[in-house]
Order: structure tokens, then C-alpha cells, then sequence
């Protein structure tokens, strides 16, 4: 028998993981963002540049009212809200494959309070704060094409992040 919202029996887990969102610009992919989010109890979304447009009807149609759940603010400088958040103990890790970048599986997750930084559809993570991001990771992928969807990959690092 198939479960409904009702029958789910919510977890939780030990991690404090915020996502670091780096100039997301479609609504799809922002509401995407707040319901991987609530699925894997990520204590708040951090956008900069583009802020979400919680009236959209996109982004309220992949959200599926998990918008209304998560903490979620604008910032204006994420170098520096990053550099406060490794001041209170959090680990940063920037998704976005580079020449030095390490497979996600090779990263320690070990650490209760995580930063994860994802990038800009087009662009990825800017260099700016790759350049002090603790760890500068990619998700290992066997076809063709080099990247996925922001919130596909999203998804995949919080899965490992929380396993």
C-alpha cells in the first residue's frame, strides 16, 4: 500500500546543514530547491543574486508549499556570510567540478554542521567562493554529458551528506 502525507513518519537526522545558493535563477529549479530541502531537513536556503519569487507559479508548483517550511533570506555577500559561517564551526562544500575538484564519495562528511554551495545553472559556483570553499567536490557521473540539473545534483549531495 502506497503511504500518503499523512502515514509518512518524519526522521531526522543529526546533521546542521545549510544549502548556499549561488545565483539560481530559474523558478523551477529554486522551488525544486525548497522541497529537496525539506526532504533532507536542511536548516535554511541562503540565496544570493537571484532571490526567490516564492508568488511564482513555477516555483510554487515544484515547491509543493515547502517554501512555507524552510528558512530561506537573501544575502549580499556571500564570500563574507561564508567566512562568519566557518567562524561558527560550519564546513563548507562547493558541488562544481573543477581540474582539482575531489569525487563527493572521497569527502568526509563527517562534520555535524555543513555549508553545501551550489552554483548557477550556466556558470556554476563562481571562483570567488570556490576559492574558499573548504572542499570543492563533483558527483561522480558515467555518460556522455559532464553536469546535471542543479537540484538533481542537489539532491544526490544531500543524500550522501545525511547517509
Amino acid at each position: 500500500m502506497q503511504l500518503n502525507h499523512y502515514s509518512h513518519t518524519k526522521k531526522s537526522h543529526a546533521k546542521e546543514i545549510i544549502l548556499l545558493c549561488d545565483h539560481i535563477v530559474s523558478p523551477a529549479n529554486q522551488g525544486s530547491l525548497f522541497r529537496i530541502s525539506d526532504a533532507f531537513g536542511v536548516k535554511e536556503i541562503l540565496f544570493t543574486g537571484n532571490s526567490p519569487d516564492t508568488s511564482s507559479s513555477r516555483l510554487r508548483k515544484t515547491a509543493r508549499s515547502t517554501e512555507q517550511n524552510i528558512k530561506f533570506r537573501q544575502i549580499e555577500s556571500p564570500v563574507e556570510e561564508l567566512k562568519e559561517l566557518h567562524k561558527r564551526g560550519y564546513i563548507s562544500i562547493a558541488l562544481e567540478i573543477t581540474s582539482n575538484s575531489i569525487p563527493l564519495s572521497k569527502v568526509n562528511l563527517d562534520a555535524h554542521k555543513i555549508v553545501l554551495i551550489i552554483g548557477n545553472e550556466q556558470h556554476g559556483v563562481s571562483k570567488t567562493i570556490l576559492d574558499i570553499a573548504h572542499h570543492t567536490t563533483h558527483i561522480t557521473m558515467f555518460g556522455n554529458n559532464s553536469s546535471m540539473n542543479v537540484a538533481q545534483a542537489t539532491g544526490i549531495a544531500l543524500y550522501h551528506i545525511v547517509s
